[in-house]
Formats: structure tokens, sequence, C-alpha cells
């Protein structure tokens, strides 16, 4: 399978690219630059997934459609977000993801303010949007055929491993698992979206309002 090939060898790049350079610096987002390398990395993930995906209806696989019931999505969507804030309480202290990252500033700097706010948007739009696509809307679609629960758990535990984080796995794949099961129950990629868009939104505004 394309997409599987694809996920593990990105999964690969990321893992080997983390073990030879470490952790990103702590004011990578107070660079300029480092918008221009979400934009680049991004759009080579759409070329490739909007490829793989073009030997069947775009539209089914990368499941762009309203959600089922927007109720059912809502619910399930608040139970992901406490989920993961119980998850990250309980083994945030223990395991430090965020720290392991290491894309969030130890100090707000308002002079570096512009850059901030512009590498939020790509993490909290550009790589919701496309994380989404990519995993639950056509890893989903794709590994369907082998079971719903094989879907939304093999779509989690990958998510997981695209990042090439170790400490962060285990609320990675947790989180990858409650986006898949919200895309399983309400048959739309959109509130995964939102749902990405917002926790990855929350994390940033946190990390210089404390």
């Amino acid at each position: 399978m394309l997409w599987l090939a694809f996920v593990l060898a990105f999964a690969a790049i990321s893992y080997a690219a983390r073990s030879e350079s470490g952790r990103p610096d702590a004011d990578v987002l107070y660079q300029p630059s480092t918008f221009v390398n979400y934009v680049i990395q991004y759009a080579l993930i759409g070329a490739v997934i909007w490829a793989i995906a073009g030997l069947g209806s775009r539209r089914e696989l990368f499941a762009l459609r309203r959600p089922s019931s927007w109720g059912r999505a809502t619910a399930i969507a608040v139970g992901v977000i406490l989920g993961m804030y119980a998850l990250s309480a309980a083994l945030g202290p223990v395991l430090h993801p965020g720290r392991e990252q290491g894309l969030t500033p130890t100090a707000w700097e308002p002079a570096h303010a512009a850059a901030y706010i512009v590498n939020g948007i790509a993490i909290a739009v550009l790589a919701p949007v496309f994380e989404e696509l990519t995993f639950r809307g056509l890893g989903f679609s794709l590994l369907r055929r082998y079971g719903e629960w094989t879907a939304i758990i093999g779509v989690g535990f990958l998510f997981g491993l695209a990042h090439g984080l170790v400490q962060a796995l285990p609320f990675l794949v947790a989180f990858g698992i409650g986006l898949a099961f919200l895309r399983s129950r309400t048959g739309s990629v959109f509130p995964g979206m939102i749902v990405h868009g917002f926790f990855n939104a929350t994390a940033l505004i946190f990390a210089v309002a404390h």
C-alpha cells in the first residue's frame, strides 16, 4: 500500500532527523523561516497524498463531507479533548512530552510576536488540515477494509510514529486514536480538523501565557 509506505518512510525520516539534531531550538517559533519550512513540508505531503488518492474518489477517500451529526461530533470532540487533558495531567509530569518536542518557547518575546503568530497559524491550521487529510482522511479510508477498529487503532499508532518522538508517543497515539474514532462515528474529516486545530492552538497560547 503506497500510503502505508509513505507514512512509514516519513516516520523513519522523522526519527532519524530527531536522533541526528536533537530537539529544535526553543525559539524556533520566533523565526520567520520556520513558517516557510512548514509550508514546504505540508505542500509536499499534500502532493503525495493527492497523488495516492488519485486512484479513487478523492472526496470519499478524504471524507470531505458534512458529519452525519454535528451534535454527535461535538459530544465526541469534547470527550477527546477532556480525555487528552486528563492523560496530560496524569503522564505529563513523568514523560514531559512538550519538553521533548521543543517547539514552545520558555518565555514570551514581544519583539518576535509576528513570527510567533504566523508560525502559530501553521501549527493550528496547516498542520491539522494536512495531518487530518493524511491520517483520518486517506489513511482511515484505506485501512477501513481491514475493520473499523483496525483503522482507528492503526491510524492512531501511525500518526504517533510520524512525529518522530519517543516520550510524547503515548499522547500522540491516544490523540490519533481519539480523532480516528471521531472520524469513524461522524463519517467526516472536518470535526477532527477542528479538534486538532483547537488542541494545537491552546497549547501554543498556554506556552507563552503561564
